[in-house]
């Protein structure tokens, strides 16, 4: 065996047995406690296709955001109450202004926010 055929067999063998290491850095979108404004979504869209692909119930514990993945649970407490509520991300949005999470219509009514429509939140990432 040449020198270089044994350079490249010990190469080949050395980059197999380094472990792969993944690094994962916190983004703000991700990061563990954040605050902004909260919408609801009931009636309108109930029954219809969520972005995971199940229909939504406008009385489950759901809501959506924009970039949290799909599962991810997110305990929810309104500001000016004190109410909270942990939602499972299942869909994409908001989209209007500068929202941060879009929860199902019992979401809002556990946080007693359906009547105002919007309300500042803080979300924890459970």
């Amino acid at each position: 065996m040449t020198f270089f055929a044994k350079a490249a067999l010990c190469a080949a063998v050395f980059a197999i047995a380094l472990p792969t290491v993944t690094i994962a850095i916190p983004t703000e979108a991700h990061a563990a406690t954040s605050s902004g404004t909260a919408s609801y979504y009931g009636k309108r869209f109930h029954g219809r296709m969520t972005a995971n692909g199940e229909r939504f119930n406008m009385n489950a514990m759901t809501a959506a955001h924009k970039s949290l993945p799909f599962g991810t649970k997110v305990k929810v407490t309104n500001t000016k109450n004190g109410r909270s509520v942990v939602v499972r991300i299942n869909d994409r949005g908001p989209f209007v202004g500068r929202r941060v999470i879009d929860l199902s219509r019992g979401a809002a009514a556990a946080l007693d926010m359906v009547n105002d429509g919007l309300a500042k939140v803080t979300m924890e990432i459970m």
